[in-house]
Order: C-alpha cells, then structure tokens, then sequence
C-alpha cells in the first residue's frame, strides 16, 4: 500500500494570494489556463498540456481516506516493516552501492534514509500509482480543501512539460499528484531533479539513479545535515519528567543522560535531541536528533515519519525496537471523542479524525500534566474518562 509523502510537505514555495477553487470546472480550467499564459507559457504548450484533463474523483476519495494513520507506532511500524523490506533494501543498497555513495559524498544523506523512503513510498519502485498525474493535480487544486498546496504543482507540470519530462496524458503517480520512485511532487522535481544515470533527462518512474539523486538533493535542500544522525533507540527510567518529552522539545544529550536515558546500543552523539515516546513512557523510546526534523519536511504524518526514520536505522544494522508493555490506547472513535473534549477545552488539535497528531500530542500532554497524570503524550482511557 502506498502512503502520501510529498503531498503535505516539500513544496513550501510561492503560491497566489487568492488561490482560486470551486465552480464549474470547466471554467476552472480555463482559469488555469490564462494564469498560465500570464506565467509566460506559449498558447500551444498550455493547450497540449491540458488537452482531455478530467476531475478524477477517486482522487477526491483517497484524499479523504487516510484511516491507516490512525494506527499506532507499534501496529503502524509492523505492518510496513517487514525482514523481506529489509532483505531487499539491503539488496537495493548493494546493486546501487555506487550511487549511494555520489549521494553521501555530495548531500551527505545516509543510503538508509532514502532506501525506506524507496520502500514506503512505491516499495522500491514497484508500485508507483496509476493515478493520471495532470488530472489528480487539477482535481486536488479545484477542491477547496487545499488549493494553496496543488495550484503551483500544476504550473510546475506545464515547465516539465515544456522541458519534455512531463506527459499529461500518460504521466502517472500517487493520487496526490507525486511522481517517480521516491513520490515527489512537479514543483520538487523541478527545484531538486537531478539526471543521476546520465541520459539527459530526470526521469523518476524509470532510473533509480535519478529517483535516489533527486531525493538525496530535496532532503539536503530542506535541510539535512551531513553525518549526522537522525533517531536512535534508547531507554528510559521508571521515573522523570514525562512533560519533557515530545517532538520539537530538543535538550542537550547530557540533560537526557542526567534524567537517566541511555543508548540501547552505542554512544550517544553530542548533540541536542527530543525525546520521543510514541505510545508513552512505557512503549519504545527513541532520541530524534535536528535532522529528524528535515522528515517533517517530506511528510507530516508523525507514526509515518518515526517508522520511516526508525526503518533506516534498521537498514543501516539497528536492532528491533523494544516495544515494552504501553498502555492500551484508544479506538478511532474514542480517539475523535478525546479530540472533541480537547477541543471544547480550547485546544488546538485540528480536524477531528482519530488520528493522534502532533496538536493532539500535546493538548494531551498538557491535560495530563493539569490532572497530576504521567504527561507522557499517551492517551488513555483514563484520561478520557477524566476529561
């Protein structure tokens, strides 16, 4: 099963002040299509481009069903990873030994970040979406629940178009419009493209060594640091200050050693880090690292980023989690009950979906901590019968 990337995230450019939605959409596309020769794009280049567009509504479908992200880390993690992902990572990073090390060399990206991407997003270019990629971009900009975000992307298409890398009647990916590999979106594509085999051309549905180098060159684009660690297992005491813990709450490793966390297996790097508990104080517990944060980039779903993440330390020889005994957690539809209460307390935990998200995160902590409760960010049923 494929799961959405890049639609949530690397493509944080200039958008119009007044994206415009809704209405018929023929009229829409005829929208588009002056916008685009005010963008400077020839007549025949922008007829071509959106000659038989259709509004795809299984594009409209997939984006309001994204239930798998109501799972928790645990359950999450294990159903994407599996020993024959890892056997075949592993294989993928020996028959493209030699690109990977381009990629270390020039972005400083580690071989197992980009082979989990690989493996998540087409399960290593297996599966790349058959979704028209012209028609799910145009459909996605007409809806009016994220206009902002796919309007540019159609305009990135027409320049990959004009540049003969882009087929609008032909071209296919994931329903959110990305393309290629590792699924990333035109505009992404166009800023990060890079022709890794040579050809004279990007091409990230066919060429691995595109596909890599491409990634590579996004994630040092959106800020990874070279040699530098991402996530690392650790252990915890019985007791500390849970409230500490959370995504985007970095402390200088020696704060977290002082507080009683230790390394599973190696050293600590000197550097500073989050503690994250996905289910809780006592489930597994990782140390992010900044470039932990550069995943927040490609996506924005937080059990998809720590498996992604957790999966290329894995790739790379780290040993299988210690999963612990958490808490039991809450059903989808205690989740949303949960989320309403939150809510109603003048929290900000977004779209009420069952998905425990980073605003739902930490209106949780923050309730925990108001009921004397470990604030650990785990919800339970307790707490929901408290609230």
């Amino acid at each position: 099963m494929r799961f959405v990337s890049g639609l949530m995230a690397a493509c944080l450019f200039a958008a119009p002040a007044l994206a415009q939605c809704g209405g018929g959409f023929n009229a829409f596309v005829r929208g588009l299509k002056a916008e685009a020769a005010q963008q400077g794009f020839d007549t025949a280049t922008v007829d071509a481009f959106f000659n038989g567009v259709q509004q795809d509504p299984k594009v409209l479908k997939a984006d309001r069903a994204q239930g798998v992200f109501q799972k928790p880390f645990i359950e999450f993690s294990r159903r994407l990873i599996s020993q024959d992902r890892i056997r075949r990572g592993k294989a993928m990073a020996q028959k493209y030994d030699a690109v990977f090390d381009r990629i270390e060399a020039e972005y400083g990206v580690s071989r197992g970040v980009l082979l989990a991407f690989w493996a998540f997003e087409t399960d290593y270019g297996a599966f790349q979406g058959d979704f028209n990629t012209r028609n799910a971009l145009v459909t996605l900009a007409h809806d009016c629940r994220r206009p902002e975000l796919f309007r540019p992307q159609i305009f990135a298409a027409i320049e990959l178009f004009r540049n003969g890398d882009f087929d609008p009647n032909r071209t296919t990916g994931a329903w959110a419009g990305e393309i290629g590999m590792v699924q990333m979106l035109p505009h992404d594509i166009l800023e990060n493209g890079v022709d890794g085999d040579g050809d004279g051309h990007v091409r990230l549905k066919t060429s691995a060594p595109d596909a890599l180098m491409s990634g590579g060159k996004m994630l040092s684009h959106l800020g990874w640091q070279p040699g530098q660690p991402w996530l690392q297992e650790v252990t915890v005491p019985a007791q500390m200050d849970w409230s500490l813990s959370g995504p985007g709450k970095p402390r200088p490793v020696s704060d977290w050693q002082a507080m009683g966390v230790q390394a599973r297996s190696g050293s600590l790097a000197d550097l500073p880090a989050s503690l994250i508990l996905p289910q809780g104080r006592k489930g597994p517990a990782f140390l992010a690292y900044p470039n932990f944060d550069v995943y927040f980039e490609w996506n924005q779903s937080f059990v998809y980023v720590l498996t992604a993440a957790y999966f290329a330390t894995r790739l790379e020889g780290a040993q299988v989690y210690a999963a612990g005994n958490p808490d039991p957690g809450l059903t989808g539809a205690q989740m949303k009950q949960l989320q309403a209460r939150l809510q109603a307390r003048g929290h900000d935990v977004g779209k009420i979906d069952g998905i425990l998200g980073a605003g739902t995160r930490a209106a949780v902590q923050a309730e925990q901590a108001r009921l004397g409760l470990p604030a650990d960010a785990w919800p339970t049923v307790d707490l929901l019968n408290r609230l």
